[in-house]
């Protein structure tokens, strides 16, 4: 979706980001294991994502926004302050389990 060059009449607009879920994020809140289209306000962040998806920031370990690490927040946490734009592809992940097997983590 393609919005409009404004500022700060954008109330009331939306943008799409693609959410995936992760190690035991997979299964939050009853979410399908593939790919969701989320709907959010046009100055969403990270933060409002997860408050609509009833997903504490403390249960994820790791986010990804188009490939970038935003796991670094200010308080060891994540980013929640992270804008996200129309398109984005959000991925969570939960602890990532460890392999006994090969001794690194299964990614």
């Amino acid at each position: 979706m393609d919005l409009p060059s404004i500022g700060h009449n954008r109330a009331g607009l939306v943008i799409e980001v693609e959410l995936r879920l992760f190690n035991s994020l997979a299964r939050h809140n009853g979410m399908a294991l593939a790919p969701q289209t989320m709907r959010i306000a046009a100055d969403g962040t990270l933060g409002d994502l997860l408050r609509q998806i009833e997903l504490p920031a403390a249960r994820v370990h790791m986010a990804l926004v188009n490939g970038r690490d935003v796991t670094p927040g200010l308080d060891g946490g994540i980013e929640t302050a992270h804008p996200l734009q129309d398109g984005d592809v959000v991925a969570l992940s939960g602890p990532i389990p460890y392999s006994w097997g090969y001794g690194s983590p299964v990614v």
